[in-house]
């Protein structure tokens, strides 16, 4: 795994944040081989467009209290269906959950490492809801 130890922790601090305002599917890779621009990406979903802006304040907060990290730049934020948060060594997707299964990031990512967050597994699952093609069910664990 060629991610540093401070962005595992900053990954994990992330993951936890989007665990506790109720984000499902939470999943991360290294993608630091395949893109020279980033070491990680974090991915997690929302049930609404609430949900998916709450999990991103949840994870802004996290991560500027924790880590002492502001985001380099953010996307998305208006529409509540896709927020990008680059924090430079890694990358935070929150997607609606339909975004989610719509834009599969799952299945482009899914020959990169995954990494362990350490989070239980009914945060990493697909939401009972949505439909997953099984993609990305190996990088839950």
């Amino acid at each position: 795994m060629t991610v540093p130890q401070t962005t595992l922790d900053a990954l994990t601090t992330a993951a936890a944040a989007a665990a506790d305002k109720l984000g499902t599917h939470i999943v991360a890779f290294d993608v630091a081989e395949r893109l020279g621009l980033t070491d990680a990406f974090l991915i997690a979903s929302g049930a609404s467009e609430r949900q998916v802006n709450a999990i991103v304040d949840g994870v802004e907060e996290a991560l500027l209290k924790d880590e002492q990290l502001k985001p380099l730049r953010r996307e998305g934020r208006s529409d509540g269906h896709w927020v990008l948060l680059d924090y430079g060594h890694f990358v935070v997707h929150v997607q609606h959950r339909e975004d989610r299964e719509f834009y599969a990031l799952d299945r482009l990512w899914k020959d990169t490492p995954a990494i362990d967050l350490g989070l239980p597994e009914e945060s990493t699952r697909p939401d009972a809801t949505a439909q997953d093609d099984g993609a990305s069910a190996s990088h839950a664990s």
